[in-house]
């Protein structure tokens, strides 16, 4: 492997460009299902098919969000962009998340009104729009089944549509509850109960983007075994000013100062020593982009 000096070759793309297809599909799902909501929560009076219809609708603008974002990753690194546009998928997952804080407090606020003031609700109508909701929000996890564990913005379009699924089963259970007891308090019920799914999704996905744009140490690489493998390497004596930190998903880059035997420098030497230093980050610790200064001992003493 050789050193690598510059940034990520655009050509190598994101984990996300490999799902634009899918995005696209996906958020014409949920355009249908947020149509297909509205008319059926304002025909059936439920205000839980309106909470999954505006949920459904964040959907659609987080998946194209995260569409757009992918799209601008995917352009080539400037000289004053050396990493290119990478980091806005972080921006977009960020966005993502505050779109749901944002509808639950929509629907909280709606279901304690609805409380106070009830509305007859129409079970058998709301049950065959959330029915059909739950199918349409289905195909869209199987588009996105294989995305969740590649790229913290594929997660958060992938969750998006998973909230929305549960949202239906929701919206299903307080229908039946209608139908069957005629309480339709279930209605705002199951509405409060699509805020809450919301919550701890939304929390998931702002603090991973946040440990990103922290430029926090990737969760799955340890530092004081990354210097211990730089440290076993013949003819390395220090390793010091160690940093990783992630660009975007699936992105981590390292720095690090590594101090040298005498004589190590030479010009026979230097280019073997960085192959192993390199070949060891990446195939240990999958870290491809790397920036290693090499230091003789003694170096910036005194």
């Amino acid at each position: 492997m050789g050193h690598d000096h510059g940034a990520p070759s655009a050509a190598a793309g994101t984990l996300s460009g490999t799902y634009r297809r899918r995005l696209l599909i996906t958020i014409g799902i949920s355009a249908f299902i947020t149509v297909l909501q509205v008319v059926g929560g304002l025909l059936s009076g439920s205000l839980a098919l309106l909470a999954d219809a505006a949920h459904s609708l964040t959907d659609a603008i987080g998946v194209a969000l995260a569409l757009g974002a992918i799209t601008l990753a995917q352009r080539a690194p400037t000289p004053r962009r050396t990493f290119g546009f990478y980091r806005v998928e972080i921006f977009s997952a960020v966005l993502n998340a505050l779109l749901l804080l944002g509808i639950f407090a929509w629907v909280v606020f709606s279901a304690v009104r609805r409380f106070d003031e009830p509305v007859e609700v129409r079970g058998g109508l709301t049950l065959v729009v959330a029915v059909l909701g739950l199918l349409a929000n289905l195909v869209g996890l199987w588009l996105l089944r294989d995305a969740k564990e590649r790229s913290l913005n594929l997660r958060g379009a992938y969750l998006e549509v998973l909230g929305d699924a549960l949202g239906s089963v929701a919206v299903i259970v307080g229908a039946l509850v209608v139908l069957l007891t005629g309480w339709d308090a279930a209605d705002p019920v199951a509405a409060l109960a699509i805020g809450l799914l919301i919550v701890p999704r939304a929390w998931s996905l702002l603090r991973d983007a946040g440990h990103v744009l922290l430029e926090a140490t990737p969760q799955d690489t340890d530092l004081a075994v990354v210097r211990a493998h730089l440290l076993a390497e013949p003819g390395v004596v220090d390793v010091h000013d160690l940093h990783a930190w992630t660009v975007t998903s699936g992105m981590p880059v390292l720095t690090a100062h590594v101090v040298v035997e005498p004589g190590t420098l030479g010009a026979e030497d230097l280019g073997p020593l960085l192959h192993r230093l390199q070949d060891c980050l990446g195939d240990h610790f999958d870290i491809a982009h790397s920036t290693l200064q090499l230091e003789p001992v003694g170096h910036g003493e005194g």
